[in-house]
């Protein structure tokens, strides 16, 4: 709709000019009515708080500052890898090149953009060991059920529909078993050993000629190497199946050793974990997926392809007829890996071999630190994420693992993953990232110590943490499943 309007932009000189000004300020107002009919007017005012501006400012503030992020301190949420994303990749993907693109735009305008994915996708296979990436899927678990829905394709072209089962550890991510259902497989769980590890006489009792493969994490979920991850893939294969490899540990073998080499046929990644984008706060997400050559044909389209002797340089091949067909939108998160192949190539191979190290060692170093005060259900040397308990407190003081989560966000840290795995009773998932500093790991130990210490003496203080926060226990399943959005 247009309205004309009946202003006047010379601004006034005087206090009677401003009088006048204001005045002949007449806005012609629209009949809404005429537009909308007469039911749609509202009769009575909103019920708007007559606060004043500064007043809005600050509870906005205030609020803001009650959000807890890798800013404000140590974030260990186990398995989640929350680590600190360099700003200059956020000013990287901000570059108008890219920034201004639009997946729509043909080929021919957006060589610049294909050329990075093309050039991440060389990068990516070279790091994990693979042959072909896919930049599609739009976070981990939707790489996960692209990933085992190619590993369906693979056995129906080779007419072997009988393979309906997918073997999954006890110790998975819970999306794993999510995934491999919604692709129509039918789970068959396998047995962890006393050390943490993956049974392998339970392995070899769940082979069969049903079996379609493996979904596999290394480290595993509680932070361990599987050891017989070698001997584990070629089971699998000599079995007839195939293996995934669920990437989010992946932050653990940067450069240290790679999935294919370990014998897995797919693998998927989620970068905002392993190479510094974003994580959280409702995305964008991005979780590109490895394969082997064997699963090419099956590729969801289109695929990036380069010429290198005809324009344009870059195309994409819709031309596909066994692909699963698209999981999404367009070609992915397009700003996400901008920031990741910034992150790759800022790091380099030996600054990417650093990361892993560093994040295996600041796990290592901060267990050490704690070991003396809470049960390790493990002896095992951990990777870049271990496991604790609350068994002892529990036992002695009845102190839970949610009263010392509670407790350690009244001492300005926030709590790790808490009861998963589902394996470990009272499990507390601790990882500190390869980003974290001496002094933050320093002030974490020593908030974990000192609980330990708080529940032989003051139990009632933990059980009744947090005591600092305008919310202290809410009914965390509820308030997830059916949130109050306004009062």
């Amino acid at each position: 709709m247009k309205h004309k309007l009946n202003l006047i932009f010379d601004l006034p000189q005087t206090g009677a000019d401003n009088k006048r000004f204001l005045k002949k300020c007449d806005v012609v107002k629209p009949n809404f009515q005429n537009y909308y009919g007469e039911n749609t007017l509202r009769d009575q005012d909103l019920d708007i708080p007559d606060l004043s501006e500064i007043q809005v400012l600050r509870h906005y503030t205030n609020m803001s500052s009650r959000n807890f992020g890798v800013e404000n301190g140590p974030y260990p949420l186990g398995s989640c890898t929350m680590k600190y994303n360099p700003k200059i990749n956020e000013n990287v993907a901000g570059l108008p090149g890219f920034q201004n693109t639009h997946p729509l735009q043909p080929v021919e305008t957006v060589q610049g953009n294909l050329a990075l994915l093309y050039n991440l996708e060389q990068k990516l296979n070279a790091i994990f060991g693979m042959d072909y990436f896919t930049f599609q899927p739009s976070a981990g678990a939707h790489g996960e059920l692209t990933g085992i829905m190619m590993i369906k394709a693979y056995h129906e072209a080779n007419g072997n529909f009988e393979r309906k089962v997918m073997l999954i550890p006890d110790s998975a991510h819970g999306t794993n078993p999510a995934s491999a259902a919604m692709a129509e497989f039918e789970i068959r769980e396998i047995k962890s050993n006393e050390h943490g590890l993956v049974d392998v006489d339970d392995l070899i009792s769940k082979l069969d000629d049903q079996v379609a493969g493996i979904m596999l994490t290394n480290p595993n979920t509680l932070g361990l190497f599987e050891k017989e991850v070698a001997e584990m893939t070629d089971l699998v294969h000599r079995a007839g199946g195939l293996c995934y490899y669920d990437g989010a540990n992946a932050n653990a073998i940067l450069m240290q050793t790679r999935p294919g080499d370990m014998g897995f046929d797919v693998v998927h990644l989620n970068v905002h974990k392993t190479f510094g984008t974003p994580h959280g706060g409702g995305g964008p997400g991005a979780g590109p997926v490895g394969i082997k050559k064997i699963l090419e044909p099956f590729l969801p389209k289109p695929v990036i392809v380069k010429n290198n002797n005809t324009e344009p340089n870059y195309d994409l091949d819709y031309d596909r007829p066994q692909s699963i067909g698209k999981v999404r939108a367009f070609i992915g998160s397009f700003a996400v890996y901008v920031k990741t192949y910034a992150y790759i190539l800022a790091y380099g191979a030996e600054g990417l071999a650093e990361v892993s190290e560093a994040a295996v060692a600041n796990a290592n170093y901060l267990l050490e630190r704690v070991r003396n005060s809470y049960h390790v259900p493990y002896s095992e040397p951990a990777m870049h994420e271990f496991i604790i308990t609350s068994k002892m407190l529990k036992e002695q003081y009845g102190v839970t693992t949610t009263d010392v989560a509670k407790r350690l966000i009244d001492k300005g840290f926030h709590p790790p993953t808490v009861y998963f795995p589902l394996i470990v009773p009272e499990a507390m998932m601790v990882e500190p990232t390869d980003t974290e500093t001496l002094e933050g790991l320093e002030g974490l130990a020593n908030a974990f110590n000192e609980i330990a210490e708080e529940a032989a003496e003051y139990s009632q203080l933990l059980k009744d943490a947090p005591h600092d926060m305008p919310i202290t226990r809410p009914d965390e399943t509820k308030a997830a499943r059916k949130p109050v959005l306004k009062v």
